[in-house]
């Protein structure tokens, strides 16, 4: 964990051009900065639109926070307030970082994978039980055209039923 949630900032509404360095200069009146992160985005490599900023005094941070709430940064209007504690997070892709509709687009693409997976099951399990069939039918034509043991032997199952068939 860390960081006191006291000290943390959450930092929204970035424009695209700031940088880490824009960040802590913006913030650096206000008192010490600990720590600047930027989550990227995984598919553009830029980042989110927000900033995480703890600083080392929690009076900085509410300083930083009263002063920077609704202030503009590059023409945008920023949102300051404390950050969550990491522990709050949950969810496969971590639900309190990012908006709810954020991970749409890999739920649509997993359905479409489950879908094609079951598909392909069931194609594989209709090609399965033909070939099951075939052998089955084979098997049977093979042990009615036998007389004596011959390829039974080969079989255990086969093997097994003939010798019933010579008891009886």
């Amino acid at each position: 964990m860390g960081a006191s949630p006291k000290t943390s900032l959450y930092v929204g509404g970035l424009e695209k051009n700031v940088t880490e360095q824009v960040v802590h200069a913006a913030s650096i009146p206000f008192g010490d900065v600990k720590d600047i992160s930027m989550p990227l985005d995984q598919a553009t490599q830029k980042h989110r639109g927000f900033a995480f900023i703890t600083y080392f005094e929690k009076e900085d941070a509410a300083a930083a926070m009263d002063n920077m709430h609704n202030g503009e940064l590059y023409g945008r209007v920023l949102t300051v307030n404390y950050a969550q504690p990491q522990k709050m997070k949950g969810g496969e892709q971590g639900w309190a970082s990012q908006a709810v509709w954020a991970d749409a687009d890999t739920w649509f693409e997993r359905q479409q994978q489950e879908e094609e997976i079951n598909r392909l099951n069931v194609e594989h399990q209709a090609t399965v039980s033909a070939a099951e069939e075939a052998d089955r039918k084979k098997l049977q034509e093979a042990q009615e055209g036998e007389t004596e043991q011959g390829d039974a032997a080969e079989d255990p199952m086969a093997a097994a039923e003939a010798e019933a068939l010579k008891v009886t």
